[in-house]
């Protein structure tokens, strides 16, 4: 029964020492306090649906998400991406899944790349939507147009 003891605790030393080790910042990550990083009402006039809400994560990620009534014939799911600081602008792409509201079958993915720049509790900026078939061939696009956003902000 002693053995199991100190076979234990080496263990369970070995396992959080092991786990602290993934509490580390990662290397090249976003580990500044970006003006970017938050909540944001972003209106696209050239979506099908106008508004928008972004997140930007501090690591370098990002979530959109709309209403799904832009388009009749097509459910999509909230776009995932990703941002980099350069300079004073903000570039990133997120992506979204697109499936045929009949079928319930996967048609293709919608990507929108922007190059915006923050200022206080507002953005701005030019972006191009790409939209690709199931295969990958691009089927719609470049679309440009500009994003602006409007910072979510406590009363």
């Amino acid at each position: 029964m002693k053995n199991f003891g100190v076979a234990f605790g080496r263990v369970l030393g070995t396992v959080l020492s092991v786990g602290l080790l993934g509490c580390s910042t990662i290397a090249g990550g976003n580990t500044g306090a970006n003006p970017i990083v938050g909540a944001w009402l972003v209106k696209d006039a050239a979506a099908p649906f106008p508004y928008h809400m972004y997140v930007f994560n501090a690591d370098g990620t990002m979530q959109q998400a709309n209403p799904d009534a832009g388009d009749k014939a097509s459910s999509d799911s909230d776009g995932k991406g990703v941002w980099i600081a350069d300079g004073r602008k903000i570039k990133g792409k997120w992506v979204e899944v697109t499936a045929d509201r009949v079928s319930r079958q996967f048609i293709g993915r919608g990507e929108l790349s922007f190059d915006i720049v923050a200022d206080g509790n507002r953005f701005s900026g030019p972006s191009v939507f790409r939209f690709y078939d199931a295969e990958g061939k691009m089927v719609e696009g470049p679309i440009d147009t500009s994003i602006s956003g409007e910072r979510v902000t406590l009363p």
